[in-house]
């Protein structure tokens, strides 16, 4: 494990050497699922290829999958090269159609990349499954480039085994924006309410999402995992997309965005890690959030405007 001297208000979450060997524990290996171990709640630390093998089909009501985008990246320790793109599509062959065999007949997916990467997706997810939308997201951190336009946006490709029988629930989703110029009938507010913090409208969520905080060293979901998603980000697909009790998959959890956020909203999951240190950290978060369901942005059943709330 690396070890950096950190600012006292640094919120970030690492491992300390005392609760390493009861997180590892806490971990299930290959050798577990081929003796029959329960996976239901469970961050497997193992390589994907062999992990999927072991998992039966038609289990995960919804999957979201972060994989490594077509970028040269280190992984903590494990890294990723960048390849051409005949190589991508290869790449995403070896492992894609076997992550949609884990999806029920009417379950969802989506799998988020770059502007890199988002066409290689495309095509791979249009060989399995029915492509339905792709949501833009602001992602507001990064440094600036001099030749070249700042990289400000990620996509997530959103899809479903059946086009015709899938769950989407829209009102799970609503966003609460503030009203600047309220329009009134009769006296009475349209569409908005009056609150003590000033007039707010829920509102529908479209595809492009500019709301969204990526996790900074004050933040007490932050790790330092380098391309950690928020939580924020991923409580809207769980909740548009399944119902309390159901189960969410990730195949790339890295440090246990999806299991998480889908544990602090009532669901069941199971992602896969090959990084064991990430596979802790995971389940470090995991425990945490028995007595923390906050998510950051959400709040009284609705997500928040960026920085307008909590």
């Amino acid at each position: 494990m690396q070890t950096k001297e950190r600012a006292p208000r640094n919120r970030t979450i690492t491992l300390l050497p005392e609760e390493v060997e009861e997180l590892k524990n806490q971990l299930v290996t290959t050798e577990m699922l081929e003796q029959k171990a329960d996976f239901v709640n469970k961050t497997i630390n193992a390589d994907i290829i062999a992990a999927l093998k072991l998992l039966p089909d038609n289990f995960a009501d919804l999957i979201i999958i972060d994989p490594p985008y077509n970028l040269s990246k280190n992984f903590n320790g494990l890294s990723f090269a960048a390849m051409k793109a005949d190589d991508y599509d290869k790449y995403l062959e070896s492992w894609f159609p076997a992550v949609c065999k884990k999806l029920k007949a009417d379950g969802s997916l989506y799998i988020c990349g770059d502007w890199k990467c988002t066409s290689a997706l495309q095509r791979a997810v249009e060989k399995e499954l029915t492509i339905l939308n792709r949501i833009t997201w602001q992602r507001e951190k990064g440094r600036g480039a001099k030749a070249n336009w700042k990289n400000g946006m990620e996509d997530i490709w959103f899809a479903v085994k059946d086009p015709e029988n899938y769950y989407f629930n829209v009102d799970a989703v609503k966003i609460k924006r503030k009203v600047i110029a309220p329009y009134k009938v009769d006296g009475k507010p349209k569409d908005w309410e009056e609150e003590k913090e000033g007039n707010f409208r829920l509102t529908c969520p479209s595809n492009f999402w500019d709301d969204i905080s990526i996790p900074f060293w004050s933040m007490p979901e932050n790790t330092d995992h380098p391309t950690q998603k928020p939580e924020k980000l991923y409580a809207k697909l769980i909740l548009a997309s399944t119902e309390p009790g159901d189960m969410v998959f990730d195949p790339f959890l890295g440090s246990g965005t999806a299991s998480v956020t889908a544990k602090k909203l009532g669901r069941n999951f199971c992602g896969i890690e090959i990084n064991q240190e990430y596979a802790m950290l995971a389940q470090k978060r995991l425990n945490r959030a028995d007595n923390d369901k906050s998510i950051q942005g959400y709040s009284d059943g609705v997500f928040w405007e960026r920085n307008s709330h909590v």
